[in-house]
């Protein structure tokens, strides 16, 4: 695994992303966001819920940035990629506990801004 992506998303988050398994026959209501990230120097927020494909790192999330939200898949490997400002890149919120949110509670919060 690129060394990366094992920074950013740690075993336990692939662990909470296994246990949630399979959310294409859940609600809204009964998925967790597993991880959050940010771009720290603006706009973005990726709330992960789901790892869909290991091998290339892509998950899917609700991509929360002003003026729309939306439900989507997001690669790893170009988030890790990406070149901030002062040589920042992605972060995960380290406050945010795996299974702290449903995606239905995240969704209302961000379609209520």
């Amino acid at each position: 695994m690129n060394p990366k992506i094992q920074k950013l998303i740690p075993k336990y988050i692939h662990e909470a992303f296994a246990k949630q398994g399979d959310t294409s026959e859940k609600a809204m209501k009964d998925i967790k966001i597993i991880c959050k990230l940010f771009n720290p120097c603006g706009h973005g927020t990726w709330w992960l819920y789901e790892n869909i494909e290991e091998d290339i790192y892509m998950a899917f999330c609700l991509l929360d940035n002003p003026g729309f939200a939306e439900i989507g898949t997001v690669s790893l490997e170009e988030m890790v990629a990406l070149r901030l400002p002062m040589g920042l890149g992605i972060e995960r919120d380290l406050s945010f506990e795996p299974g702290e949110k449903t995606l239905e509670e995240v969704w209302n919060e961000v379609k209520g801004k």
